[in-house]
């Protein structure tokens, strides 16, 4: 069966009509990423032991007459900083390349226990550093869309996965527009819910006020089905919200007329021609379904970038000195004495983006500049939030670009840290401020090249991030 056209409900309808097996889909949908992978490496390791048996599963089931779940059948990737027992997880460093967790992350326990069929851990940016997928000790991503142009980053292996068809959802995470990016660039969707509203317990951490998992999917009903099933308190987390989650059909299925859009002004400055036309065809529908739209302004965007490479580096620099040759990392047979192993296993194990981040963060962090550099971000970034709590007092959401350009080549942009950084320009600001927001599919440029739109919305608005994103899917707004 071919796999790739497959979505969450059609794979439900075929296993409700007996067309199919779970294990009869699983065992195809291996085969079928194994022979494509070669064209994008996409995927890092398959567990098909691990996916046939939650097929069994699922089969069983459904032979009981029990409810599989709702993702039951659905063939999933899981970005390698995602922990998997039994798997390993690598990160896309050398330093994690044997590392094999001894537990499940929260996500992942729950996508299993709905059903969901991991077919194998995807290819990211080095501990998530990066916005291209280049980072990665295992080998750039390419963009299946064009295979000579990056996937974006650092999720970049799940975004592929779906984009390619080797998996019809899949758990990516986002620190400052890892999800958003990706998803614009491979032409998919992808959701960065609020700060808090999935469970990070058993994602490897890079930025801990930061950090989220969120899916990616082919359109936004499976995403919204893959956030529902993740999404909720866990007491294994304690920044997990107590937030009730709610039902996301609902929402999807209402209008959006008399919804109030914000256009950010700062974020329609710089923008690629290509991406601005595309974008500008996107607004025009979301128009012409009942919506209005209202030029907004968020002040403090210039500030966004430095603010955010302080915070993010800081938080790195903490979290990443665990890695130190004498736990669960690779170690330097070269060294004789104890500091000579912690500066050979780093120095080996982590690659040029990751240290250059652990240096910038440990700097920033260091007596004398913490004042000056990190408690200054800190304020900066709760302007940025404020910027957005006053716009959600004039509208409903907002509406952005996700990138200044479509995807560019591969090793154009390897050269230039900074012009690499900015690329994350319109997606670092929401995660700043904690607030939900996904990229959805906006057309292709003349070359066929994906352009993603952003939606932001309140925090814990996913219902009405889904309404508007379900209503620009359904009048067309994926292929304009």
């Amino acid at each position: 069966m071919d796999v790739r056209n497959l979505t969450i409900s059609t794979i439900r309808e075929g296993l409700a009509a007996k067309r199919f097996s779970a294990t009869e889909l699983t065992q195809d949908a291996l085969s079928f990423a194994a022979a494509e992978n070669p064209k994008t490496n996409a995927f890092l390791a398959f567990s098909p032991e691990r996916a046939l048996a939650a097929a069994g599963r699922v089969d069983d089931k459904l032979a009981r007459g029990e409810d599989p779940g709702a993702l039951a059948g659905v063939p999933v990737s899981v970005k390698d900083v995602i922990v998997t027992k039994g798997l390993t997880t690598t990160c896309g460093s050398k330093i994690l390349e044997t590392f094999i967790p001894p537990y499940d992350a929260t996500a992942v326990e729950r996508l299993e226990a709905a059903g969901g069929i991991i077919l194998g851990k995807a290819n990211c940016d080095e501990f998530a550093m990066g916005s291209s997928n280049e980072n990665s000790a295992y080998g750039p991503v390419r963009n299946p869309v064009a295979l000579d142009r990056v996937p974006g980053g650092s999720s970049g292996g799940p975004a592929a996965t779906v984009a390619q068809g080797t998996s019809v959802v899949a758990l990516g995470s986002d620190t400052g527009g890892s999800i958003r990016q990706p998803a614009s660039f491979c032409g998919v969707v992808g959701v960065t819910p609020t700060y808090g509203r999935v469970s990070r317990y058993g994602l490897v951490a890079f930025a801990s006020s930061l950090d989220h998992i969120g899916p990616f999917a082919r359109n936004v009903e499976d995403a919204a089905t893959l956030l529902q099933t993740i999404a909720g308190r866990d007491a294994m987390d304690s920044t997990s919200a107590f937030a009730p989650v709610p039902d996301y059909g609902p929402a999807m299925r209402k209008d959006v007329k008399g919804f109030r859009i914000g256009l950010p002004k700062e974020y329609f400055a710089g923008l690629a021609n290509e991406t601005r036309d595309q974008i500008e065809k996107g607004i025009d529908l979301l128009r012409q379904s009942g919506c209005e739209t209202v030029e907004i302004s968020l002040p403090h965007t210039e500030y966004a970038i430095a603010c955010y490479y302080i915070v993010c580096t800081a938080e790195a620099s903490a979290n990443l000195a665990r890695y130190d040759g004498v736990r669960y990392t690779m170690r330097s047979a070269q060294a004789k004495t104890l500091s000579e192993m912690y500066k050979l296993t780093r120095g080996e194990g982590f690659g040029a983006e990751v240290k250059r981040r652990i240096m910038l963060g440990t700097y920033v962090l260091s007596a004398g500049y913490y004042d000056a550099y990190y408690l200054k971000a800190q304020r900066v970034r709760a302007l940025i939030a404020r910027d957005f709590s006053r716009a959600f007092e004039q509208v409903d959401a907002l509406i952005a670009p996700v990138s200044p350009f479509p995807a560019f080549r591969l090793g154009e942009k390897l050269d230039d840290p900074l012009e690499m950084y900015l690329s994350d320009i319109y997606t670092i600001t929401g995660s700043l401020a904690g607030i939900p927001c996904m990229s959805v599919p906006c057309g292709t440029t003349g070359a066929g090249l994906p352009v993603g739109v952003q939606i932001l919305a309140r925090h814990f608005d996913e219902p009405g991030m889904f309404r508007l994103a379900a209503a620009f899917e359904r009048s067309g707004g994926f292929q304009v």
